[in-house]
């Protein structure tokens, strides 16, 4: 196995990674977050991740990167921008309109950063025959953010998601692990100060304290991950939310130094979808609406069950007929979205 040149390497590596499109790289070892395991415990133990039992089932490599692949020396984090162009509560506004969060808007990420992070990786190799390396995009027990605030790449802001002094908070983290010693970089600290946009803008109040999330109240879980009917005293506060949300990471004022995203497939120019459309999709025509987007992993029972919520919060009762259609819906979460939403308009009109 040839020995490389560490810090050298290193330099050429993160020009290597900004060549590849991505906003920031910095490397820690996989020890390096020896506190993760016991603030993942406190949370599965609260029951803060709802009905993400993947997070309880594989917490034992989560919570200790060095046990994901013992072999590994080196976790190289990199940071890919996907800041949008507008103001993206903006459509807030517009209770006919669904509100996608900006992240699902294009392209699915994990088609456009694993190929990006491959080829970093490639390069890498290619330098030091030999060594060995493994890429991992959210689709492994990988704590993402704890391991990029230990590369140096930024902090985790009081809202919990990765935020940096040079990009802001709209990224999505990859990571390299190789079994190459590369020089580690310093921990970033928290910047957030007194600051408290992102806990005062939480619809649902998901935020128990600064740095902590209940994952049963945020409405990117509820959208997303939660099965079945979303619980009633939710419902109103998902106003136009369809899919995940963005209020908290939009009012951080750490976003006025975000980069231009690197991927413009990340960017949809085409404006929020009009709900009475959507509503009408069968599950063919959501297939074919969302293929490519990350939007399509929800299915389209639960879409449509979020798109009849949107329409009960409308107060618009030209969308009674979108809601009527769905009453006799063979899936229970449906139906009975179905039949808040028109109890919905019925009482505001």
């Amino acid at each position: 196995m040839r020995q490389v040149d560490g810090p050298a390497l290193k330099d050429r590596l993160a020009e290597e990674a900004r060549a590849a499109g991505f906003a920031a790289m910095g490397v820690c070892r996989p020890d390096a977050i020896p506190e993760a395991m016991e603030r993942l415990r406190a949370f599965l133990h609260a029951g803060r991740h709802g009905q993400l039992d993947w997070m309880a089932d594989r917490a034992h490599w989560r919570g200790d990167p060095a046990a994901l692949w013992p072999e590994a020396r080196s976790v190289v984090m990199l940071a890919d921008s996907y800041a949008p162009l507008h103001d993206p509560l903006e459509v807030l506004a517009h209770p006919d309109r669904g509100a996608v969060s900006v992240y699902a808007q294009g392209k699915d990420y994990h088609d456009t950063v694993k190929p990006r992070l491959k080829r970093v990786l490639r390069w890498l190799l290619e330098q030091a025959p030999g060594h060995e390396g493994k890429v991992f995009v959210d689709t492994a027990p990988v704590m993402e953010k704890p391991l990029a605030q230990a590369a140096g790449l930024g902090w985790q802001g009081k809202h919990t998601n990765l935020l940096g002094r040079d990009f802001g908070n709209w990224v999505f983290l990859g990571a390299i692990f190789t079994t190459m010693e590369l020089p580690a970089d310093a921990p970033e600290v928290l910047h957030c100060g007194s600051c408290r946009r992102c806990l005062d803008a939480c619809p649902t109040g998901a935020f128990p304290a600064p740095y902590q999330l209940d994952a049963r109240r945020c409405i990117s879980y509820l959208t997303i991950e939660h099965r079945g009917p979303v619980p009633e005293e939710f419902r109103a506060a998902l106003g136009n939310r369809i899919y995940g949300c963005d209020d908290c990471l939009a009012v951080c004022p750490w976003n006025k130094f975000a980069v231009a995203a690197s991927e413009t497939r990340y960017l949809r120019g085409d404006g929020p979808p009009r709900l009475a459309d959507l509503a009408a999709l069968d599950d063919a025509g959501f297939r074919a609406r969302f293929a490519g987007s990350p939007v399509k992993r929800v299915g389209w029972a639960r879409f449509l069950r979020n798109v009849l919520y949107a329409i009960g919060n409308s107060g618009d009762p030209g969308l009674l007929p979108a809601a009527q259609a769905h009453l006799g819906a063979q899936d229970a979460a449906v139906a009975d979205a179905a039949r808040w939403a028109v109890s919905r308009l019925r009482e505001a009109a």
